[in-house]
């Protein structure tokens, strides 16, 4: 199966901010509240999901130059992995590891 990688901007169904494209690779989470939508299916981008969740960030792993944020879809459950993008809130993303004890 061939497809195009999707990489847009959207506006944040959880939170209201205005998310542009990704700089190098495809935005799948809103930089502000690091929430997403269960649009993918298999990797980021491939936009192929029908179940469209929204998807909340349960904890953050990874080493300095890889974080990974770890979002459950609200809906269905599935659990997707995500790169953590160089314009993430850092707050947001302390906030998210200290709340799940990874810190």
């Amino acid at each position: 199966m061939s497809f195009k990688v999707i990489n847009e901007g959207f506006i944040c169904q959880n939170c209201g901010e205005k998310n542009p494209p990704a700089e190098k690779t495809c935005r799948n989470h809103c930089k502000k509240c690091l929430y997403s939508l269960h649009v993918d299916q298999d990797f980021p981008g491939d936009r192929l999901s029908d179940c469209h969740g929204l998807m909340k960030p349960l904890y953050i792993d990874g080493g300095p130059d890889n974080y990974i944020i770890h979002h459950q879809c609200l809906k269905c459950g599935k659990i997707i992995k995500n790169k953590v993008a160089s314009d993430d809130d850092i707050d947001e993303i302390i906030k998210i590891a200290k709340k799940a004890g990874r810190s």
